[in-house]
């Protein structure tokens, strides 16, 4: 697949910049794959719009306040991953000016990686800033507004997006599974090469109780909330172990083995998470249904509107 073809025109609008008001208030855009069939609701109308005996999946990984700011070189540490302890891997900035051994505030930095990546340690646990993606410029007056209500799991960089729409009150009406996936930001990178089948995509690393997995497996129908989800369930039904790292890159012509059903949000232009969505739903329609999305208005991204894909 040719990277240009995750390519769309979005106008800077239609970004949000701020979560809904209600989380379950946020617009709808519902695909039926079998008939074509499309309707606009909102995500509250979400369990009748689910087919009868569907196990909904959420990741409950947590958001860690990750955003460390350096004085001098004034710059930042964004922490993407514990790595044991008080080791972390984290980007820093400004990297060439950064020195390996120095200390700055609560980080000591060790080894430069590569692309900005730093091995690193970090005195305490973390207490930065909400890492907000870089298209949301408005400040964020309530920080657990970039957090799920069924966050459990402290590790994430970024939240999974599509679980920001449920309340407790919407989830108590569906059955629910839990998985956790730890959401590190190569998932949203833009890929840098021409064709597809040479991005590699760094692994994340995930963990599903047995009991979980087994519900899971045997349910009739499974709705997987986010694609974070969707790898995580993918990566067990091809075989691999309940914890450990995923590094799984699904893109069209994938086969999907067990999630039947996909609520999503709207995703970056050549990113890997609209591959993923291709992948389910299919290149051309997925580009007729942003298309259209685009055209009534919806918002976008992390703060954004979301797709139900049936």
């Amino acid at each position: 697949m040719r990277v240009d073809e995750l390519d769309y025109d979005l106008p800077p609008e239609l970004i949000a910049q701020h979560p809904a008001e209600q989380r379950d208030a946020a617009r709808l855009l519902v695909f039926r794959r079998a008939t074509g069939e499309i309707e606009h609701r909102t995500v509250r109308d979400l369990p009748s719009l689910l087919p009868a005996n569907t196990t909904v999946v959420v990741n409950d990984t947590k958001v860690v306040p990750a955003r460390i700011p350096i004085a001098a070189p004034k710059g930042e540490v964004l922490l993407l991953e514990r790595v044991e302890g008080d080791e972390w891997i984290g980007l820093a900035r400004p990297t060439r000016r950064l020195k390996p051994g120095a200390t700055y505030g609560a980080v000591t930095l060790h080894e430069h990686l590569g692309d900005g990546r730093w091995r690193l340690s970090l005195a305490g646990e973390p207490d930065g800033e909400t890492p907000l993606p870089p298209y949301i410029t408005a400040p964020l007056a309530d920080r657990t507004r970039y957090q799920t209500v069924f966050a459990r799991d402290p590790g994430s960089a970024a939240a999974p997006t599509a679980g920001l729409h449920f309340t407790p009150e919407l989830l108590a009406g569906m059955t629910v599974e839990h998985v956790t996936l730890h959401v590190g930001l190569d998932t949203f990178r833009p890929v840098q090469v021409d064709d597809l089948a040479e991005h590699v995509i760094h692994g994340e690393r995930y963990e599903v109780e047995a009991t979980a997995w087994e519900r899971i497996r045997a349910a009739e129908r499974v709705l997987a909330v986010g694609t974070t989800s969707v790898r995580t369930l993918e990566t067990l039904a091809g075989g691999g172990p309940l914890g450990g790292r995923t590094n799984l890159f699904i893109t069209p012509g994938f086969a999907f083995r067990r999630v039947d059903h996909l609520l999503t949000n709207f995703h970056l232009p050549r990113s890997t998470l609209l591959a993923l969505v291709m992948a389910f739903a299919g290149v051309n329609e997925t580009r007729e249904l942003y298309r259209l999305a685009v055209q009534e208005r919806y918002r976008f991204y992390s703060f954004g509107d979301a797709m139900l894909l049936l």
